[in-house]
């Protein structure tokens, strides 16, 4: 295996990058009255910013965050896999010796969620001991087995096995990919960057949905889908640790090297790293206990990221995009099945990449807002038309047949503006450095539960509440949500994580100019 920790001796990303202007990272150490303006008390001082918010270089953070990202594709092709395949496998047609039932695709379809749930907790530990780094090129080599595993299975057992070691590494990457990035990106970047594995599930989900299309086999399938994990252990083979890590560990000289890599070869790195260390060390002096979770600057963004997590799944998206075939084909829509996967697959990789320009201008509450609010219309549009269907099929198929690919091209571009990636994002932004790995961990065990909860109990709550119900319930939830959003989540557009930290009240011994908005 590759050291986690080692900076690599050439780097096909050390290119030339765009001069910088040298000057200080941070300004001086803060007073206490600088520290009481952080937590929203008083003060008529003017203060001085501690960190750079723009730098003219990113080639270097880009090129890191693509190569991480290519994880997040990979982790796509999972969860779009069981659209395309999940039909071949019912057919009477299909080759080899595996014919599925309607309740074996229910499990098939939704076990990947029970792999990601052991991510969370698996991440967790292989970031403090392999590193950022270090873990994801050991998921790579499970992904490539889970894989094989289901192209070569020879029964129900080898198939759920292969789904449920390909979702552990999904969710593995659902943590490490944004705890990294997140450690690496520069304040002014860090929402466009973040963003980008949001918009790299979606390629990956279109990847499947596209080789689902023209492939006639779900094995071949499952063999196209070993190229994006086999890219991404390429590529991360040439990718730096992250300098907190780095620090984290007392090699000092290697995280100097990794951060002045990512910030450019002409910024004063230097300042950057202090306040590095200083936040690390604060954290070691604070170090986290169960008991600490009550404390508010712990509480209050886990409960964000909680119910962040909670909202993205029971806006019912995975139940959506782990059945689109069937939604469309009940929809008796007149474009076929997999045009139809295809054409959403296409509407989310775009809005996605919408969300990435917007992320750092429009910022995450007002994206957040818009995302609940549009997700809730789409979504009682999608519920009117199968309660028409029901009381008439034939009218609403002959006049309304237009409705459901509408209604979903709404649906995956609101959520792709909003709550795909910004839950993710944050979760490398609202935890304080003594909480990040064990927050984050949970939050990721705690998004993955709920996907196998509503993506298992979509046929059964179709069954009790009618389509249409199903989908009136999930409008409702989104209602509720963006209530949470205009209330409750806080702006961190333009934050350094300390500055976040600041703001729930995080132990700090570094002065804060700004605090996320309300």
């Amino acid at each position: 295996m590759v050291d986690s920790e080692s900076e690599g001796e050439w780097s096909p990303w050390g290119a030339e990058e765009e001069e910088h202007a040298t000057q200080p990272l941070i300004g001086t150490p803060a007073s206490p009255s600088q520290r009481n303006l952080a937590s929203g008390m008083d003060d008529t001082r003017p203060t001085i910013p501690l960190v750079a918010r723009h730098s003219k270089g990113h080639a270097a953070q880009y090129l890191t965050a693509f190569a991480a990202t290519m994880g997040a594709l990979a982790a796509g092709t999972v969860l779009g896999y069981s659209s395309p395949a999940g039909p071949k496998l019912m057919s009477n047609t299909t080759t080899g010796p595996l014919h599925l039932t309607t309740e074996q695709n229910m499990w098939f379809s939704s076990s990947m969620n029970l792999g990601a749930l052991m991510g969370g907790p698996v991440g967790g530990l292989c970031l403090g001991v392999l590193g950022r780094r270090g873990t994801m090129l050991a998921s790579t080599v499970p992904f490539v087995a889970g894989w094989l595993l289901i192209a070569f299975a020879q029964n129900f057992g080898m198939l759920m096995t292969g789904r449920i070691v390909t979702g552990l590494c999904a969710g593995i990457t659902s943590l490490v990919v944004p705890t990294y990035i997140g450690e690496f990106a520069s304040a002014d970047v860090r929402g466009t960057l973040g963003s980008g594995f949001q918009l790299m599930i979606t390629i990956g989900v279109m990847y499947a949905y596209a080789f689902g299309a023209l492939v006639s086999t779900w094995q071949l399938l499952a063999g196209l889908c070993i190229i994006p994990s086999a890219l991404y252990c390429i590529l991360m083979l040439f990718a730096k640790e992250s300098p907190y890590f780095l620090l984290s560990k007392g090699k000092e000289e290697q995280a100097a090297a990794a951060l002045q890599f990512f910030r450019g070869k002409d910024c004063n790195a230097q300042t950057e790293l202090d306040l590095m260390r200083q936040s690390l060390e604060d954290a070691r002096l604070n170090k986290a206990t169960l008991k600490d979770l009550a404390k508010p600057y712990i509480f209050k963004p886990l409960m964000i990221s909680l119910a962040l997590m909670f909202f993205q799944q029971f806006s019912g998206v995975n139940s959506v995009l782990f059945n689109l075939t069937t939604i469309f084909s009940d929809a008796g829509s007149t474009i076929s099945d997999n045009m139809s996967s295809i054409i959403i697959g296409v509407v989310q990789v775009a809005s996605t990449f919408l969300a990435t320009v917007l992320m750092d201008k429009a910022g995450r509450r007002l994206l957040l807002i818009v995302s609940a609010s549009f997700m809730a219309l789409s979504l009682v549009a999608l519920g009117e038309f199968f309660y028409e269907k029901m009381e008439d099929k034939t009218w609403a198929v002959n006049k309304l047949g237009w409705l459901p690919l509408t209604s979903l091209i709404i649906f995956i571009t609101a959520f792709s503006i909003g709550y795909g990636p910004i839950p993710w994002l944050m979760i490398g932004e609202l935890f304080s450095p003594n909480v990040k790995e064990a927050a984050g961990s949970f939050a990721t065990m705690f998004n993955w539960s709920l996907a196998f909860v509503v993506t298992l109990t979509f046929v059964p709550l179709q069954t009790a509440l009618g389509t249409y119900g199903v989908y009136w319930l999930y409008a409702s939830i989104c209602v509720v949500n963006l209530v949470f959003c205009v209330t409750i989540v806080p702006e961190t557009k333009g934050k350094t994580l300390e500055e976040i930290n600041a703001y729930f009240g995080g132990p700090s011994s570094i002065g804060i100019t700004n605090a996320p908005e309300n």
